[in-house]
């Protein structure tokens, strides 16, 4: 006989964005459709003769102490504000270590020091170096401060696949609970990338947009205008409980995280596979790990970069994943005001999706002045829109094919 795995549910958020230093600001800023990209003033834009000048910087410097900020890149900075907000958000739980676990993803880890403390080898010396440069620069730098930080010993894990880090951290601490390996764990994901190298990569790879004249309209998901993502950084992070451990303290509980799905496409290194079947997988996948069907499905925060590609892909999946339930489904695209987060950008997504439907409101999809004739799906526009009880798809991915989609539903 089989059992109901156990249920999971959200007990606690976090993020710092470009939008706001915490969840209240950045919520602010889906609601009201404001933009967080902007110019970046720094002198090696010019210097370097780059052709994207805009990214989408943190609203809010970490604020972290003296010694946090010399001693962690970026990007682990940035992972701790986000789990230190959503750890005091659920309460503070009192909880075993043992039972206590840290999923925290990122997509490129703590580059900045990697390219920083470069320059200081070359022009500086070995003996300038920091004692802290490989600590800062590995990838599970994020997971294991947040782990430090709160003690967790039922295991720290550091999910390393490009922008659906962020959501497969998410997911891994959905199974460390149903698997009963822990009854707490902190997840989410962060990335701290605005420097020259990733533009210029990026760039070359006519991936960014290119609207310097005009910043805060530049990441438009979904439009017929659209002509490649927007650079950004920022955090987000979720407290997941078993359902048992957090009615047992009386904890608020935002939402239930149902299920997961993470499949590949097996198709490129850095393009979604056109049909979008890989996603419609991930997406089946999710739906049946939560005992759900896409008729229970009322919103989803879509991937939704701003790329011609990507975007066509993605409403293709949710098309075949969804069915005739497609088409009453409230779409947005969060990414028209956050820019591209990279490995955060599903954990901020997943903050949203949560709050879209703990407020039973839907944040619009700004910059979307003309509808692609292809998309096909009813995407939020204008005005933020009600929606009703029921479920909600956060749906992240990656190069190397890596398609994860996160399913939460209302109590």
């Amino acid at each position: 006989m089989t059992t109901a795995p156990r249920e999971v549910v959200v007990t606690g958020l976090g993020a710092t964005t470009p939008l706001g230093g915490d969840v209240a600001s950045t919520w602010e800023g889906f609601l009201t459709g404001r933009s967080g990209v902007g110019l970046i003033n720094e002198p090696w834009v010019e210097e370097l003769q780059l052709p994207v000048h805009i990214a989408a910087q943190l609203a809010v410097e970490p604020p972290l102490g003296r010694v946090e900020a010399r001693t962690l890149d970026r990007v682990q900075q940035m992972a701790l504000v986000a789990a230190r907000e959503a750890w005091a958000d659920a309460g503070s739980p009192t909880v075993d270590p043992e039972r206590l676990g840290a999923c925290v993803g990122s997509g490129i880890g703590g580059v900045l020091t990697l390219l920083s403390q470069y320059d200081v080898l070359k022009e500086r010396g070995p003996r300038r170096v920091s004692p802290f440069v490989v600590t800062m620069l590995m990838p599970n730098g994020p997971a294991g401060t947040v782990g430090l930080n709160f003690g967790a010993k039922a295991g720290v894990h550091a999910p390393v696949s490009a922008c659906a880090s962020g959501s497969e951290a998410i997911a891994l601490g959905l199974e460390m609970i149903r698997s009963g390996r822990a009854d707490v764990v902190v997840t989410g994901g962060t990335e701290a990338a605005i420097h020259p190298l990733p533009l210029a990569g990026f760039g070359q790879m006519q991936a960014l947009s290119k609207r310097n004249d005009s910043p805060t309209t530049a990441s438009r998901p979904f439009d017929k205008g659209r002509d490649g993502f927007v650079l950004g950084e920022g955090a987000g992070s979720l407290v997941l409980e078993s359902a048992e451990h957090a009615a047992a303290r009386g904890a608020r509980v935002y939402a239930v995280l149902a299920g997961a799905g993470m499949t590949n496409d097996a198709h490129h290194i850095a393009q979604p596979e056109p049909s979008g079947d890989g996603a419609a997988r991930a997406i089946r996948a999710a739906l049946a790990s939560g005992g759900l069907t896409p008729a229970d499905v009322v919103h989803v925060n879509a991937h939704a970069t701003s790329t011609p590609v990507g975007d066509l892909a993605e409403a293709n999946a949710m098309r075949l994943a969804l069915g005739h339930a497609a088409g009453s489904v409230a779409v947005t695209a969060t990414k028209s005001m956050t820019g591209h987060l990279l490995g955060a950008a599903g954990a901020v997504e997943a903050v949203a999706t949560v709050l879209a439907l703990h407020h039973r409101v839907v944040p619009a999809t700004i910059n979307l002045d003309a509808l692609d004739d292809e998309v096909g799906l009813d995407v939020v526009s204008i005005n933020a829109r009600s929606i009703p009880a029921g479920a909600a798809l956060s749906n992240s991915f990656g190069f190397g094919g890596h398609d994860v989609c996160l399913a939460f539903t209302t109590r």
